[in-house]
């Protein structure tokens, strides 16, 4: 995989904002985060700094203090100030887990955010230096540590993003689906499989569905094949808190609703599976070819001719 275009993907949300210029010295810990990334927005990293620097010494290291340090972190490995990322990374990293001596990673999503920004960040400073080994080991060790969190689809993401590709798929957890039962890799064998994470609250699967549907029916008579993981959130439509079989049957309205394709095509339902291949966007489409190997990885959506190309390659 392309090195430059792994960090691209990664940072595209980091560098999103409304914001056109950088915003003033903020007032409260609600507009610090928004005041740092508006200074990245305008590529002014010092204006950046410094509003953070003043809002550390009229309220302390909070943690949206800690949050908005692993922006800045991202926003200059985004500018290729890689020994200045490194510094705002590490320190975003040892602010967050000192600060999770006195509290757990579940209850704060300002520390979610920073401590996956922050070894994110190392990592990816890792590849850009060319020790993509050092840095593949530093997500690994990072996965066991906190394996059973809120960052770990995350870590598993950039992990997957830096070592995935060119490796055999990694096995799905198939005991429940809807409909019909999802074959092995191995009983796939020649085929060229598109995996398909998606999420019955997730508008971008939405509009991906569509185009897998019409590549499906033009290249299914070649070889193609489509299994469509998905897992449950513990809630439906407007985020409404579900039992297990609630949420089930909700999960088969929207497909049946958004993706009558699928109805042909295994849907095993896990959360495993989306932890295993780091699904922290959805969708995220993986693709194998006729030995089950992985060829693309991608977070997120892609274009028809993007995914049509992937295809016709393997084909």
């Amino acid at each position: 995989m392309n090195t430059r275009g792994v960090s691209t993907l990664v940072l595209m949300a980091a560098l999103v904002s409304g914001c056109s210029k950088a915003a003033q010295q903020p007032a409260t810990d609600q507009d610090v985060i928004g005041s740092v990334r508006a200074a990245i927005a305008a590529r002014d990293l010092s204006a950046g700094a410094r509003i953070l620097s003043d809002f550390r010494s009229a309220h302390g290291t909070t943690t949206e203090a800690i949050e908005a340090l692993s922006w800045l972190a991202r926003g200059a490995l985004a500018a290729k100030e890689f020994d200045a990322a490194d510094r705002y990374a590490s320190e975003a990293y040892t602010l967050a887990v000192t600060a999770l001596k006195g509290l757990k990673l579940e209850e704060d999503t300002h520390l979610q955010t920073a401590l996956g920004a922050a070894i994110e960040t190392a990592a990816l400073v890792g590849v850009e230096r060319g020790e993509r080994a050092d840095a593949v080991s530093l997500l690994r060790r990072e996965i066991e540590t906190y394996h059973d969190s809120p960052i770990h689809k995350r870590l598993a993401k950039n992990l997957n993003l830096l070592s995935l590709e060119g490796q055999p798929a990694l096995p799905l957890e198939t005991g429940e689906y809807l409909d019909r039962p999802a074959p092995s890799f191995a009983q796939l064998n020649g085929k060229v499989v598109l995996l398909f994470f998606w999420a019955h609250w997730c508008p971008d699967c939405k509009i991906e569905g569509p185009i897998i549907a019409k590549l499906l029916e033009k290249y299914r008579a070649q070889g193609l094949e489509i299994v469509a993981p998905t897992q449950r959130y513990g809630y439906v439509t407007a985020g409404r808190p579900a039992p297990p079989d609630q949420e089930l049957r909700h999960i088969i309205d929207v497909r049946d609703t958004y993706y009558g394709f699928l109805r042909d095509q295994a849907v095993p339902v896990s959360e495993a599976n989306h932890r295993r291949y780091g699904v922290s966007s959805t969708p995220t489409l993986v693709l194998l070819d006729r030995r089950g190997l992985v060829r693309v990885y991608h977070p997120g959506r892609m274009t028809e001719e993007e995914l049509e190309a992937a295809i016709r390659m393997l084909l």
